[in-house]
């Protein structure tokens, strides 16, 4: 019976496809000088403070009620209903953030407190599986009625990935049971036969749940249930507003413009049929993730292709510089090909996060240097600059250009931020970013039958079976700083396979030593972004990799209106930006000559070590007086004066105070 739903969900296509597989988080361990600091804060800092939001015991924060619901949920507590509908998902990513840091090391006192939280959970669960406190305590006939706002099977989802998560970490079962009686409650409602409502969530997160659930327990029905989902959605146009002629047109966020556009919540056309991201931003990265991931455990190349596309759209036409992506505060969403305004734009932290998402399950479906860099831009700019240096404060929204006094008197403005925020209302963000950080070593290396991908040059140590024998790979890298990354191996047998290292694409040129020897890199080495290095590996063996790191001058398609004439500039993995802590007011008036000169500069203030600022020759023009008219013909005093700019890296921004930034700086010649 299994088999033939297996060949049901593959359209009989097979598991031709040579695919690779990621490493569990306990097999790799992270010792870094850049990216270890930030595991450390999620772990000493990130967490707990989160632990102490979500029970509302964070004075300067807006308050969370997450904890609350479950306690008044479970009777421990009296009251009502607290915070944004999907408020449960807020603990479930912390949970799940939790996971994550006990699969790396273990934490007795963190545990316990997760033990908590699965308490709570577990007694909040209805007796057919249900888990959610909204319609528990505020509409408990609502069940199902509401799928395109509601976010029910969304916070279903978290609640599955965080369960999946804290049992890998710690083999108890609580908190696994309560996932498959919740996935089983969503397929005895859900489904084709008849009493099941054929029907779908208007945030995606329960198809790529699924799988995850699919993989843990080896049970296929979830898996065919998070095909079914991803299948229903495009299929039946009408299905939102029949749902809302049964509940009497009764709304939720009052949003019907939004929350029943289909492309909104990309249901506009079956998912195959799709080719550009469409709608709210996050919402379409994490329907790609889990369509990736169904593609990659179903052998279906229709699917995959559909993810190719999806793909292609946003890195090639609407994806900003810093692997932000979502233009436009209304809908949080893509608009169209092209259209990356800096300063309204909305550049979700979560839609960075989801974009990393899908990028690592296509580096499972087929390793290509081209997913891996955008992982690694996401990463190093809009997600890092999504969190302070102290990891007590956020960015909900990653804008490319500020001006504070827009911020506060522009409504075009409004949702942009100069400062990051202790707490959201809805604070989907900071656990995301911690539960991203805190699985890291999971993006960094993917294996197939005979060949190791490393991905990500992250210092640390993996230790791995391949070809029949156990390796272990050290990696020290300062790669962010000067680009050189030193891998050692050790091997319990001398064994053959291929080790497939990426060449960024940033990088000019690459040097490599095996064992102090320098090897001429042929171009038959290099496939798909990769240099694969094939021979028979020794313990001690030592490859030094040195990727060229110059100060490069971005510039975008001439298609884009927003920076068409400027540049922005890059070295290695970061993206820089102007600042008005070290430029002055009105950075609008600086241009960078085409032939001006550009230099590193290290130890500036307080960048992390070993992270360099860069200092641009510019030109400047001068304040007018408030007494020179608006407007004249005469602009011979405009005359543009020689000057000096430090660029600091974009992630660094609005860590000293609040002030002016710029991304995009105009060009002359």
């Amino acid at each position: 019976m299994e088999q033939m739903q297996f060949q049901k969900l593959t359209g009989g296509l097979g598991l031709d496809r040579e695919q690779t597989r990621t490493l569990p988080l306990s097999q790799v361990k992270i010792e870094d000088s850049f990216w270890s600091e930030y595991v450390r804060l999620v772990r000493e800092v990130v967490v707990p403070y989160q632990w102490e939001a979500l029970n509302d015991r964070v004075p300067e924060a807006a308050p969370s009620y997450a904890i609350r619901n479950f306690r008044i949920a479970t009777g421990q507590e009296q009251g009502e209903f607290g915070g944004m509908v999907f408020q449960d998902s807020d603990p479930a990513k912390w949970l799940e953030a939790v996971g994550y840091l006990l699969q790396s090391s273990p934490d007795p006192e963190l545990e316990a407190l997760a033990d908590e939280l699965v308490d709570l959970i577990a007694a909040a669960q209805h007796p057919d599986g249900y888990v959610n406190n909204y319609f528990t305590l505020k509409e408990p006939d609502g069940r199902w009625t509401n799928l395109a706002e509601c976010h029910e099977l969304y916070v279903a989802g978290h609640l599955i990935e965080g369960a999946v998560a804290y049992f890998r970490a710690t083999g108890k079962r609580k908190i696994l049971d309560v996932a498959c009686r919740l996935a089983d409650c969503i397929d005895t409602a859900f489904g084709e036969a008849e009493g099941k409502l054929e029907g779908f969530d208007g945030h995606e997160e329960i198809e790529l749940a699924l799988v995850k659930l699919y993989q843990v327990t080896g049970e296929l029905k979830y898996l065919e249930l998070s095909q079914f989902f991803l299948d229903q959605r495009g299929t039946n146009p009408n299905f939102y507003a029949e749902e809302l002629e049964k509940r009497g047109g009764r709304v939720h966020f009052g949003h019907l413009d939004i929350a029943h556009d289909l492309a909104y919540s990309q249901a506009h056309l079956p998912i195959r049929e799709q080719a550009t991201a469409e709608g709210h931003a996050v919402r379409l990265v994490y329907l790609a993730t889990g369509m990736a991931d169904v593609a990659a455990e179903t052998g279906d190349e229709n699917l995959t292709e559909a993810c190719r596309k999806l793909w292609s759209n946003i890195v090639t036409k609407r994806m900003y510089i810093t692997g932000a992506i979502g233009s436009q505060e209304y809908g949080e969403s893509f608009t169209f090909d092209y259209d990356l305004p800096n300063d309204t734009v909305y550049a979700e932290t979560c839609a960075s996060i989801g974009l990393v998402f899908f990028a690592r399950r296509m580096l499972r479906l087929e390793p290509r240097g081209e997913y891996a860099d955008v992982m690694e831009r996401a990463l190093y700019n809009t997600v890092v600059a999504g969190m302070s240096r102290d990891g007590k404060s956020f960015f909900y929204v990653n804008p490319l250009e500020v001006r504070p006094g827009a911020c506060s008197k522009s409504r075009i403005h409004a949702h942009v931020k100069p400062v990051r925020q202790g707490w959201f209302g809805c604070a989907c963000c900071p656990p995301n970013i911690a539960r991203l950080l805190a699985s890291l070593g999971e993006y960094m290396y993917t294996i197939g039958p005979e060949t190791i991908y490393t991905h990500l040059y992250i210092g640390g140590t993996v230790d791995l079976d391949i070809a029949g024998a156990k390796v272990s790979v050290e990696q020290m890298s300062t790669y962010h700083t000067d680009g050189q990354v030193t891998l050692l191996l050790n091997t319990d047998l001398d064994v053959s396979f291929t080790l497939a290292l990426r060449i960024p694409s940033w990088s000019g040129t690459v040097a490599l030593t095996i064992n102090g020897v320098a090897l001429t890199i042929r171009p038959e080495n290099i496939k798909d972004g990769y240099l694969h290095l094939k021979r028979v590996w020794q313990t001690g063996d030592t490859l030094d990799l040195r990727f060229d790191m110059p100060i490069l001058k971005m510039r975008s398609h001439t298609a884009v209106p927003h920076t068409v004439g400027k540049v922005a500039l890059q070295r290695g993995p970061f993206v820089y930006c102007l600042e008005e802590a070290d430029n002055g007011p009105a950075l609008h008036r600086f241009s960078l000559p085409k032939e001006g000169t550009l230099s590193i500069v290290e130890g500036l203030g307080d960048l992390p070590e070993g992270v360099c600022a860069i200092r641009a020759e510019a030109q400047i023009i001068q304040l007018e007086s408030e007494n020179e008219p608006l407007y004249q013909s005469e602009a011979a005093h405009l005359e543009e004066q020689s000057a000096e700019a430090i660029f600091i890296p974009y992630f660094f921004w609005a860590n000293r105070g609040q002030g002016e930034m710029n991304v995009w700086v105009r060009e002359t010649f």
